[in-house]
């Protein structure tokens, strides 16, 4: 008898398909243009908190629908948000959520969040309005607003942008307590963002009390980058515009030496700035650094040919003179710094091994000669010839700024650490057939002797082994000999090739973010620190020795400062003739460079009021945004201001997505199509069968 089948759908209940739910009853954050930086993290945060809550992968909430909210968060803040601080905020609860271990990568997923509608933001801007958002640093609320003090504030108080900024005194507490640098200032970066994204109130008493956004005072939103480790940000292409304009100097926060200079982001204009404010461009910072690692090299090489044993040449004390500019440059380039960002840069490592060495030749060398003990002088000076292996690829490590050097050297750092780990079992090994050799074999070879034929085969001399094997012992000689070749040669150096290639492999793929974060971390830490008098080495010794003394009995006052700004003028003036020759040579071949940030161009900044929220069809493209001038007025006039609410011409937009992104994203509308079709029949549809 024939049997009919009839499929009734069930009523079942909605089934998410994405990681990010698409509830009605979430509101987007409203955040007003003067909403201070610990306002703006927290609404941030609750709305962030809401859109993710479960684990979502950084291309699942870029290229699927996992993302959408995401999207229409980014519409929004570019839309209807003029708060300068916006991009600050997100990076920092990109930080803050990346430094949560959750064990089931929510908080993952929400900082990969956080990072992507930080850069998406700034791609709907223009050039120059993305720079004054990445480069608006956070205001000191109990700052006095008419002090006087000047950016310089003497150098024992002079600290870097990026991790240890010097806050002007006040008569809070909590307005001083910041000035620190490393590990120290991270974690109160850390415990200040995670008391912002708690879910207790805090009462109106205590938020004035302690400002728990006190740690991110006078940081932008480039070093808040670096701090959280924000490489997809940093290697953006707007990102990157900035930073390399920064390098070239296009992009200076000096324009002027004097006591009461200011530091701000400013574009630089060659008519009326200080010449004497190149000297921060990191551009010619590094280059001065390569002509100084070759006159040092110069010196080194001259030292040790002549190798006078009995007395101290003159060279010998240029060379010494040389290791102690070198040296403080280091101490001050870490105290600015601190310790989180010094390791960042590789060459640092390098540096602090030539100090080492340098420390060591001299004190052999100066207790050999107070001794008249030459055997200890010819030990100094073999000390000192380990220094080339240093100092050689230090002199070339401008090689490492460009993209395909700069790529290799993080492949290579992780290549050495899986090296490292391999070779703790390839030494257990080792010591173990040492071991068993030299007792074994004790009556015909010596310890030492056995070491060096252990390590002889294991480099890839197998003969030797089969050679002596039967000296060794008549009945486990072969034997053993036979398993610690194969060991060796076969077995743990074809793991360790195919390991280190595997390492290569998957450290290669994201090889330019790593250069590009170690390229971003040079170019702030030489361009935003607060030391306005910079020394050269070796000038930094005449610093040192005139005014270090002084500060025992002297205040540090105007003057003071206004005599910092006299030795350095007097010292660098033909370092600043160079850099103005070069750029004379280059505005002649490229007379545009300032013009490379490109923007909408009218004649003053105004502020337009942005249109009500209730009416969505007033709603201009792009927001609203400040424009920059279309003159190149005084260079202290063209500072970079905080955002206002602006009119976007049409024509301004950001960068659209390729052709590659736009199909991977129709491609992945049609899979969630067909998951939910497939989710349907397999838990909605109802089978009755009807005998007839």
């Amino acid at each position: 008898m024939p049997i009919r089948v009839k499929s009734r759908g069930l009523a079942t209940p909605d089934r998410a398909l994405s990681p990010i739910s698409t509830r009605a009853e979430i509101l987007l954050p409203d955040i007003a243009h003067d909403d201070p930086f610990r306002d703006v993290v927290r609404k941030l945060s609750q709305y962030v908190a809401e859109v993710v809550y479960m684990p979502s992968t950084f291309e699942q909430l870029r290229t699927t629908s996992a993302g959408d909210e995401l999207r229409t968060l980014t519409e929004h803040l570019s839309a209807r948000v003029t708060n300068p601080a916006i991009v600050n905020a997100l990076l920092a609860l990109r930080w803050h959520y990346g430094a949560i271990n959750d064990g089931r990568g929510v908080s993952e997923a929400r900082a990969n969040a956080c990072e992507i509608v930080a850069w998406r933001f700034l791609t709907r801007l223009s050039e120059r309005e993305a720079v004054e958002f990445c480069l608006h640093e956070i205001p000191d609320n109990c700052e006095e607003p008419d002090t006087d003090e000047p950016a310089d504030g003497g150098e024992s108080n002079e600290r870097s942008a990026l991790l240890g900024n010097t806050v002007r005194s006040s008569s809070s507490d909590r307005c001083s307590d910041h000035d620190r640098s490393g590990t120290t200032r991270r974690n109160l970066l850390f415990k200040s963002i995670s008391r912002l994204t708690m879910s207790r109130p805090a009462s109106d008493m205590e938020e004035l009390e302690d400002d728990p956004t006190a740690p991110f005072i006078h940081l932008n939103a480039l070093e808040i980058a670096a701090i959280a480790d924000a490489k997809r940000f940093l290697s953006q292409h707007v990102v990157q515009k900035i930073i390399t304009g920064i390098w070239n100097g296009e992009i200076i926060f000096w324009d002027r030496l004097s006591v009461h200079s200011e530091k701000k982001p400013r574009f630089y204009n060659p008519n009326t700035a200080d010449p004497f404010s190149r000297l921060r461009v990191p551009k010619y910072l590094k280059a001065y650094e390569i002509a100084f690692f070759v006159g040092f090299l110069m010196l080194y090489y001259s030292v040790l040919i002549e190798q006078n044993r009995y007395t101290i040449t003159p060279l010998e004390i240029l060379l010494y003179i040389w290791f102690a500019a070198f040296f403080y440059d280091e101490i001050s380039e870490y105290i600015d710094a601190g310790s989180v960002f010094y390791a960042a840069d590789v060459w640092n490592l390098f540096d602090m091994i030539m100090i080492a060495i340098g420390i060591v030749f001299a004190a052999l060398r100066f207790v050999g000669l107070y001794k008249a003990d030459y055997t200890l002088v010819d030990i100094a000076f073999d000390v000192l010839s380990l220094e080339a292996l240093f100092m050689v690829p230090r002199v070339c490590s401008i090689l490492s700024l460009s993209p395909y050097w700069g790529t290799l050297i993080p492949c290579l750092k992780e290549m050495g650490k899986d090296f490292i780990k391999f070779m703790v079992l390839v030494v257990i090994v080792y010591v173990g057939f040492l071991t068993t050799f030299s007792l074994v074999g004790r009556e015909k070879y010596a310890f030492p002797h056995m070491a060096m034929i252990v390590t002889k085969i294991f480099f890839g001399s197998s003969y030797v082994g089969f050679d002596i094997m039967e000296d060794i012992d008549p009945i486990f000689g072969p034997p053993l000999m036979l398993i610690f070749v194969t060991l060796s040669s076969i077995l743990l150096m074809g793991s360790l090739t195919g390991m280190l290639s595997n390492s290569f492999s998957r450290v290669i793929t994201h090889a330019r973010e790593e250069y590009l974060y170690v390229y971003s971390v040079y170019v702030l830490e030489a361009s935003t620190s607060n030391r306005l008098t910079h020394f050269y080495p070796p000038f930094n010794l005449l610093a040192l020795g005139i005014f270090r003394p002084l500060r025992l009995f002297l205040p540090s006052d105007d003057k003071f400062r206004q005599g910092r700004i006299l030795l350095l003028r007097a010292t660098h003036a033909p370092i600043v003739a160079i850099i103005q020759v070069y750029e004379w040579f280059t505005k002649k071949v490229n007379p545009d460079g300032f013009d490379n940030f490109r923007g909408p161009r009218q004649a003053s900044f105004k502020k337009h009021s942005a249109p009500p929220l209730d009416h969505p069809d007033s709603r201009p493209r792009s927001g609203y945004r400040p424009r920059m001038p279309a003159s190149r007025p005084a260079s202290s006039e063209l500072v970079i201001h905080k955002p206002h609410p602006r009119q976007v011409p049409e024509d301004d937009t950001g960068d659209a997505p390729t052709d590659v992104e736009v199909r991977i994203s129709e491609l992945a509308a049609k899979i969630d199509r067909l998951t939910a079709l497939v989710v349907a029949l397999q838990s909605g549809a109802g089978i009755e069968t009807v005998r007839t």
